[in-house]
């Protein structure tokens, strides 16, 4: 397969793979620690209104949303890459990343967890992701 064609699905396929992952986790997440009572979290504008009733219990799962996910995609994005495997895990990170930037604006959450969730969760596992794609865990 063409080095540029096979670049371009390592990317498509780890945006898909993390989004999956990530929507996956936050869609069970309700089941495991059941969200704050009348919150409904499917609702934007109810997610805003109550999320001063939250604890950091509820903040669990969408943080291993986000790392797991961009963990994910990276790995695969640096499993199918043909060049450049590294920067294209990073790249999943760094696309991630925006979203969780974006998701701070859209959804205030405490200082904390947006910290937490903007150091943690993208670019560090996007790191991991292509060092264990590449067998490069170690050092």
């Amino acid at each position: 397969m063409n080095p540029i064609l096979k670049n371009i699905l390592a990317v498509v396929a780890g945006v898909v793979l993390g989004s999956i992952v990530n929507m996956g986790l936050i869609m069970i997440s309700g089941s495991i620690i059941p969200p704050p009572e009348g919150v409904d979290v499917t609702n934007m504008e109810s997610l805003k209104a109550s999320m001063h009733l939250f604890e950091p219990k509820h903040f669990l799962f969408p943080f291993l949303a986000h790392a797991l996910g961009t963990l994910a995609g990276a790995f695969v994005a640096a499993l199918i890459a043909a060049t450049h495997k590294m920067k294209f895990a990073l790249g999943i990170g760094a696309f991630f990343l925006l979203g969780g930037i974006a998701n701070v604006f859209m959804l205030p959450s405490p200082t904390w967890f947006a910290v937490l969730d903007l150091v943690g969760a993208y670019i560090p596992m996007g790191w991991l992701g292509g060092r264990l794609a590449t067998g490069k865990a170690g050092g």
